[in-house]
C-alpha cells in the first residue's frame, strides 16, 4: 500500500471511529463546510453537514464497522475512497446492519493543505423502504 493510500485510509478509521464514539468535534473537524451525506437507495435522501453532525451523535448510531477490501484515488486535490463495508448501526430503534458500498470524496484545502470529507454515499444492497424517510426526517432545514 501507498503512503497516499495509507494517510486516506487513516482518515476514514479516525472518521470512523469518530462516529462511533459520537465525537462530534472530531466529525466536524474532518467534514467539509459543503459536506453531504448521500443514502443511495431506491429512494434517495441527502443530509447536509449540520443535520449529519446532529444525527451521526444522536439518532443514526453507528457502533462498529469492518472495510473490505479498499480503493483509494487520487485526482489532483480529491481523493476517492470506495469499499464495501460492515456496518454495526441503528436508526433511531430501528436496526440498521449489514452490509453497505461506500464512497467518499476527500478535498485538500488550499490554505490548511489538511484532508477534509465532502461527500459521503452510502448505498445498501436491499431496499429498505424506511431508510430515506428517516434520514429525511434528520434534515435540518426542512
Amino acid at each position: 500500500m501507498d503512503e497516499f493510500t495509507t494517510q486516506i485510509e487513516a482518515l476514514e478509521h479516525l472518521w470512523m471511529r469518530s462516529w462511533v464514539q459520537r465525537d462530534r468535534n472530531q466529525m466536524k473537524a474532518l467534514a467539509a463546510r459543503d459536506f453531504i451525506f448521500l443514502l443511495g437507495s431506491k429512494k434517495p435522501a441527502i443530509l447536509d453537514r449540520a443535520s449529519w453532525l446532529e444525527a451521526a451523535t444522536t439518532r443514526f448510531r453507528c457502533n462498529g464497522y469492518r472495510f473490505d477490501e479498499v480503493y483509494v484515488r487520487r485526482h489532483g486535490n480529491i481523493a476517492v475512497f470506495a469499499t464495501r463495508m460492515t456496518l454495526d448501526a441503528t436508526m433511531g430503534d430501528h436496526e440498521w446492519s449489514g452490509e453497505t458500498w461506500l464512497m467518499d470524496l476527500w478535498q485538500k484545502g488550499k490554505v490548511r493543505r489538511k484532508w477534509r470529507i465532502v461527500e459521503r454515499t452510502i448505498s445498501r444492497p436491499d431496499t429498505d423502504g424506511k431508510m430515506p424517510d428517516a434520514i429525511r426526517s434528520m434534515q435540518l432545514w426542512r
